[in-house]
């Protein structure tokens, strides 16, 4: 006789069931999403919170890090929007079109929605949910489908967000800044969901920023869903600055169409534990994506990268490049998974993780894997992790440099290798500046 055994619920397993009992009937959503909501509840019970046995959550344990679930944020008060206005600083040169989400909320009277191009349309998140926007029925939950506990619950307690939808063969001349920001002083959570289709032909550059107070210990899930049409052009930048004390948990799916391409950057300073995973599908022959990203941490801040790419179809290309520079006892994770489907033929896909230790106590765990179902493919991956180079630094200090300086120029080198990838200059100038000013 075989006894199913049940893991006891945590403290905050059974407030988040507490939180979506008293939330569910004032979720925005129609019917249909109402029952999307339940369903995805439920599968979050069942699993709960995802732990070190979850092989993919094995350097992340959310349960024994998520002591407690906090209570849903509460609308921005005029205070908070007030705070809002300054927030997304480090983009700011760029002219971008803001779409501001604070705690949780998108907030119209901040972002910028006047005289939009023609084939561009923006909405609330809330709003598309309650109408039945033809949008979220065709795609939300559908993109990357993925059994993701942290996903889940996203679905299940989603609030608000942006619904981007590009029209077939517009080019958006200015960039999209997406800017999430948190007030509350007290611990809260929010539920971010965003929901961008890029129609066939179009191009679009698409940027996230992601910030809060130090003092909050507030709690993020966020998720964006992303489809990247037939012969269409995305370049995707997240920048993730929370609070010194934030927990944020973000999931990216991306469904990237035939001769399309999708470029991507993640680039994270803040939190104090931070996952950041993405999920892309090569769905048509000869897609290509380029995927990158920079972790800054410090202190005993976590950072945990997680990363797969599925190729489904045929001829398809994708270049995977992330690097960490951790100092005293700060931990970075990193696990990405490239799939070759079987009839993905003539994939090419390469994979590489750095990782540089300012610190003897800093930690990096690198987990990179190819699962490989065609013979036709060039597929590589691998890690490195070690100190700065001491016959470099001592050149440098040769040259009447001092020791601190020397070790910044090096993080810089270290660092901008991957940012030099970035065609964008106002973008390349963000993430260099951002990277001067943690050296600090």
């Amino acid at each position: 006789m075989n006894a199913e055994v049940r893991p006891m619920k945590t403290n905050a397993e059974l407030a988040l069931a507490d939180i979506f009992a008293g939330a569910k009937r004032r979720l925005p959503g129609n019917d249909a999403v109402k029952a999307q909501r339940s369903g995805a509840f439920d599968d979050f019970m069942k699993s709960g919170l995802p732990h070190r046995r979850v092989e993919a959550w094995k350097y992340t344990d959310l349960r024994a890090i998520m002591r407690d679930a906090h209570p849903l944020a509460a609308p921005p008060s005029a205070e908070a929007k007030a705070k809002a206005r300054s927030a997304g600083r480090a983009l700011a040169h760029l002219r971008s079109r803001r779409m501001v989400i604070v705690d949780g909320a998108f907030a119209a009277d901040l972002s910028d929605l006047v005289d939009l191009e023609a084939g561009v349309a923006i909405r609330s998140m809330a709003e598309a949910l309650t109408s039945g926007d033809a949008l979220i029925s065709a795609y939300l939950g559908k993109v990357a489908p993925r059994d993701d506990a942290s996903l889940t619950l996203n679905t299940a307690l989603m609030g608000d967000g942006v619904v981007i939808h590009i029209a077939p063969g517009v080019t958006v001349e200015r960039p999209i800044h997406l800017v999430f920001i948190s007030t509350s002083d007290k611990p809260a959570a929010v539920f971010e969901r965003s929901l961008v289709v890029v129609e066939p032909r179009a191009h679009l550059t698409l940027l996230e920023t992601y910030e809060g107070p130090d003092e909050s210990q507030y709690q993020v899930n966020t998720a964006l869903e992303l489809i990247v049409g037939d012969a269409a052009r995305v370049d995707h930048l997240k920048m993730i600055a929370e609070g010194r004390a934030a927990l944020h948990v973000a999931t990216q799916l991306a469904d990237i169409g035939q001769s399309a391409t999708f470029n991507d950057f993640c680039f994270t300073t803040g939190g104090a534990v931070v996952r950041n995973q993405l999920f892309v599908r090569f769905k048509g022959q000869g897609a290509v994506a380029d995927i990158r990203g920079v972790s800054l941490l410090a202190g005993r801040q976590h950072g945990d990268q997680t990363l797969v790419a599925d190729h489904v179809a045929p001829g398809c290309e994708s270049r995977e490049t992330f690097k960490s520079v951790l100092d005293d006892e700060a931990r970075a994770v990193f696990q990405g998974k490239i799939n070759v489907h079987p009839g993905a033929q003539q994939t090419n896909a390469r994979m590489m993780a750095r990782a540089l230790l300012l610190s003897s106590d800093a930690e990096a765990d690198c987990k990179p894997e190819l699962e490989i179902f065609a013979d036709d493919v060039q597929c590589g991956h691998g890690s490195t992790t070690g100190k700065l180079n001491d016959e470099q630094k001592f050149y440098l200090m040769a040259r009447g440099i001092p020791a601190r300086e020397a070790e910044a120029l090096l993080i810089q080198a270290f660092v901008g290798e991957v940012v030099e990838a970035i065609k964008n200059e106002g973008v390349k100038e963000a993430l260099m500046n951002a990277t001067l000013s943690w050296l600090r």
